[in-house]
């Protein structure tokens, strides 16, 4: 839980999705999503335009044959406009007025100046050039061609059309360095909705504080702090709530505050320490601090800007105006007089989203062929009685305790910002084609139960953890740690060395460690040690875990009977979503599969060695909805 937001939190189940679309946001999505063009480069001292080029790839119509069958450009175009085209309209339109508003200025941006961005962010990231552009190619799909068009170009565009607006004050400079380098408070955080609970829960606390946790874990809306007895990371000054900040600032160690309404909800804090302030002087930051705070205003000045450059503009957007495209066809909109037309929308989806929307394409059409061969196929019935599900889930539900589907969908669409057609196409429809496939072979077994009823109702391990990035650094921590048994140097050891940013911000604090939960090596260490003990270094994926044990909790007293309805259906739920996960991974690799966009080629002979694992039973890893 964050500091500016205090909500109750709502436990959603997403319908499965085979494939997510990483999309990159600028000031007013500028830019979005994860282009294929490239921008042709001329020399530094001219100016360079933020006109989309032809995306590369095959020169031919056929974008990808899956089994023998083919996926089409102007079918693969017309995909990428139905699920991106008002996103990259309104990124197009945006352009253009930007476009305009710098020519009227005489406003241009060389080679030189997107060369020397790239070299600034470089530095203050403290990588080398080569490793930036790398690291947004990996990381974000983007190359460097289109990082410079589509991010760079109206980044520096607004920057030096708004650079009278992102002058930095002394007393910006002062807050900005008090926020990151001052005072912190290290609190615990109970938040409810009810303000008669509140107060009984004050004046419960004011006479014990010492119960804050118990009754955080009791009562408190937060999950991600109460399951962890209220713990949230330390607060510091001018970056949330004020009376939140006001409110922990005023604490001593110990001391449990009044309760604070908030947004509709009541909050009560009690203060576990003080951090003090780092140390680092204003001087010796001031450079970066001052471009972050001139990225946070150009976010607002850029918003001011569109809002004036839009009212001063005639734009008309003919892709949701029926009538204006009857009467303009093959153009979407139109930006003082000038087009934009179909043809170069579909152009700019495709070069941003062909590639993602393609993967999407192809599962779907691999799905489409294994039903086929099943001799099955998906009905209008069984997508109804999959949303409906996922509503149940949710604990979406209405006056009757019944799954609310209207509501369901709502949340679904809006919160993705998708329409209900491609919601059922891309999240559905998949998921019920899966779970066609392979329903039949989950199956729940006494020992998944028993081992279900220990992860959700046994007892737990109460640690502290230290997370690191390699061997020798851990093995360095750990000699330290090794060296001074107190649980408060582990916690310093934890917020100096852990990687994980929830656990070094609460000093190690880590939600319990439960039996089958999913990382057996950890699991295995923690079950076998003593209050105060420390474990050895484990090694868990690519990370290196150190943890400090504070004791056990007591198994919750219920009775196997009352529960195996839930825990049988929460058990099945997880097994069907693994099985349906490593069937799509079979299916994939049995296809043949001709990517020409992506320039990939892939054959069953070439995963010969890489059969599909049969046995879809798992260790239960989630809690009992």
């Amino acid at each position: 839980m964050t500091q500016s937001e205090i909500r109750s939190p709502r436990r959603r189940a997403m319908a499965l999705t085979l494939l997510a679309v990483i999309a990159i946001g600028l000031v007013i999505r500028l830019s979005q999503g994860t282009p294929t063009a490239q921008a042709q480069v001329p020399s530094n001292t001219q100016p360079v335009s933020s006109k989309p080029t032809k995306p590369e790839g095959p020169s031919h119509d056929v974008m990808a044959i899956v089994n023998g069958q083919d996926i089409s450009r102007p079918a693969l175009a017309e995909a990428c406009v139905e699920r991106f085209g008002e996103d990259v309209l309104e990124s197009m339109v945006n352009k253009r007025l930007i476009e305009h508003h710098c020519a009227n200025r005489g406003i241009t941006i060389t080679t030189q100046d997107l060369e020397v961005e790239i070299d600034r962010l470089a530095k203050r990231f403290k990588i080398s050039r080569d490793q930036w552009l790398e690291l947004l190619e990996q990381e974000r799909g983007v190359k460097a061609e289109e990082y410079k068009r589509d991010i760079l170009w109206p980044t520096i565009a607004l920057r030096k059309l708004a650079a009278a607006d992102l002058v930095v004050s002394d007393e910006e400079l002062r807050r900005a360095h008090e926020s990151q380098y001052g005072a912190s408070v290290r609190v615990r955080l109970i938040v409810v909705s009810d303000q008669k609970l509140a107060q009984d829960l004050s004046g419960q606390l004011t006479a014990q504080p010492e119960n804050f946790a118990r009754l955080a874990m009791q009562h408190s809306e937060d999950v991600n702090s109460a399951s962890i007895g209220g713990l949230i990371q330390p607060i510091r000054r001018h970056l949330g709530e004020p009376a939140i900040e006001r409110a922990a600032f005023q604490l001593e160690p110990g001391q449990v505050s009044a309760v604070i309404p908030v947004n509709n909800q009541f909050a009560i804090l009690k203060c576990e320490g003080k951090v003090p302030p780092r140390g680092v002087t204003l001087e010796s930051v001031q450079e970066d601090l001052t471009e972050r705070i001139k990225e946070e205003k150009l976010r607002q000045v850029a918003a001011d800007l569109f809002g004036k450059l839009q009212a001063a503009a005639t734009i008309q957007n003919v892709y949701n105006d029926p009538t204006l495209r009857n009467a303009m066809p093959g153009v979407v909109a139109t930006v003082n007089g000038n087009q934009i037309t179909m043809k170069e929308l579909g152009v700019e989806c495709l070069a941003r989203h062909g590639e993602a929307v393609l993967e999407m394409e192809i599962s779907h059409l691999l799905l489409q062929q294994e039903l086929k061969k099943a001799n099955t196929a998906v009905s209008e019935a069984d997508l109804q009685a999959e949303m409906t599900h996922a509503a149940e889930l949710s604990g979406v539900l209405d006056a009757a305790g019944k799954p609310d589907l209207a509501q369901w969908v709502k949340m679904a669409t809006q919160d993705q910002g998708i329409t209900y057609e491609m919601y059922v196409r891309d999240s559905v429809w998949p998921s019920v084609a899966l779970k066609k496939l392979t329903s039949s072979k989950v199956q729940v077994t006494p020992e998944d139960m028993q081992k279900g009823f220990a992860a959700n109702y046994g007892e737990k391990v109460r640690c502290r953890a230290i997370v690191l990035s390699d061997m020798r650094r851990a093995q360095e921590v750990w000699d330290k740690a090794r060296s001074n048994d107190s649980i408060e140097y582990f916690g310093d050891l934890a917020a100096e060395y852990s990687i994980e940013p929830t656990s070094k911000a609460l000093r190690g604090e880590v939600p319990p460690v439960r039996q089958h939960g999913g990382q057996p090596q950890l699991e295995t260490v923690a079950f076998k040690l003593q209050p105060g003990e420390l474990s050895g270094v484990v090694q868990v994926g690519d990370k290196y875990i150190i943890l400090k044990c504070e004791g056990r909790t007591e198994p919750v007293q219920v009775n196997p009977a009352e529960v195996q309805t839930v825990l049988q259906q929460d058990i099945h739920e997880k097994k069907l979503r693994l099985a349906m996960g490593e069937e799509f991974e079979a299916i994939r690799r049995r296809a043949r599969i001709d990517n020409y966009l992506a320039g990939t080629s892939t054959a069953p002979a070439d995963n010969q060695a890489k059969s599909p694992r049969t046995d879809t039973a798992v260790q239960p890893t989630g809690g009992v909805r």
